[in-house]
């Protein structure tokens, strides 16, 4: 008996259920980061999408994917396409202190503009319709000049994580990263699960229009992970205090 996954499953049920006993409903989305290739973690994620009916952002590394990904997820209707940048390599200075980035303080701009036009290029020719313009920077972070300049190539949406960007429109963020990423990368734990949850389904009751993002990275999943998504989905994909609202219609 886990008594912290039952702690999680009563209180992501109880805010469920708050919202449909007041006729309203929370607006979930998924997004993964970091895929480029098909392979089984990325077979496993989507079996648990189809499973329980739920659309996925896929982030895409643009200049890693090919025709591979593209057959991929041709057969599968409930993923989505985002851009993850160029090639997901950090600019900035480590030395400094700076935090990890690509589309950070120290590109040159117009060598940027042409490598993410050059991706938004090669992911609307890889998966089509699949393909949603929009933005997601690589460790979510981004200068305000590349944001500012990512319309102009025709990539109007924008999705970090938090509060770490202002809002702006088409802006679609996440807020719950299912992974703790210091020293050993693994699951957050059931406990750390129903905090955020908690955080984030309290400030929906007054902010009921912010779809709350989920955010995961299948390559490095560990089982943890994948009870989460299996666990969570059970309950917030089929309660009627929740929705999932297309992606690309959350972008527009």
């Amino acid at each position: 008996m886990n008594a912290d996954l039952d702690r999680f499953r009563s209180e992501l049920t109880a805010h469920l259920d708050w919202f449909a006993e007041h006729g309203r409903k929370v607006r979930f989305w998924w997004r993964d980061d970091d895929a480029f290739e098909p392979t089984p973690q990325l077979d496993r994620m989507l079996g648990l999408a189809n499973k329980h009916n739920v659309e996925i952002g896929l982030a895409v590394i643009p200049k890693n994917a090919g025709e591979a990904l593209s057959a991929r997820l041709e057969i599968e209707p409930r993923a989505q396409v985002l851009q993850h940048g160029w090639h997901h390599k950090n600019y900035q200075r480590k030395d400094l202190g700076e935090r990890a980035a690509e589309l950070g303080s120290r590109r040159d701009m117009d060598e940027l503009r042409a490598q993410l036009s050059d991706g938004k290029a090669n992911l609307e020719r890889l998966f089509g319709t699949k393909f949603i313009p929009a933005m997601v920077p690589p460790w979510n972070r981004i200068a305000r000049p590349v944001a500012d300049m990512l319309p102009e190539i025709g990539l109007p949406g924008l999705s970090t994580f938090t509060w770490l960007n202002a809002p702006r429109a088409h802006q679609v963020q996440s807020h719950v990263d299912i992974i703790k990423w210091k020293r050993e990368v693994r699951y957050i734990g059931w406990k750390s699960a129903a905090q955020r949850f908690d955080l984030q389904l309290c400030r929906r009751r007054t902010n009921p229009q912010e779809p709350l993002g989920i955010l995961t990275h299948h390559l490095v999943h560990d089982d943890g992970c994948w009870e989460f998504l299996d666990e969570f989905l059970a309950i917030a994909a089929h309660h009627p205090g929740a929705e999932w609202p297309h992606i690309k219609d959350l972008f527009s």
